[in-house]
């Protein structure tokens, strides 16, 4: 499906690009280190098993939650290429 000069591939390389940009976003979301014993945004303290299974965790599962419900409203980068597609 050639679209002008564009390479066969270029389709691909959209869905390819974006895949691996939500992959270093996330990445670089992660926690990392020592993180606190009390939740940065409520204050609630944070369960040891959640402390050991994600290094670093700043949040309680509750206040994460609403910040993952938040990032989930806007998705970063639009590549395609339709005009109905920029109008979301």
């Amino acid at each position: 499906m050639a679209n002008g000069w564009a390479p066969e591939s270029a389709v691909q390389d959209q869905i390819e690009d974006s895949i691996r940009d939500a992959v270093l976003k996330a990445r670089s979301d992660m926690p990392s280190g020592e993180g606190p014993e009390d939740c940065d945004g409520c204050g609630e303290r944070i369960p040891e098993k959640r402390r050991a299974a994600i290094p670093g965790v700043r949040t309680c599962i509750a206040c994460q939650a609403g910040r993952d419900a938040k990032r989930a409203i806007f998705s970063g980068i639009n590549r395609r290429g339709s005009k109905d597609s920029q109008l979301r």
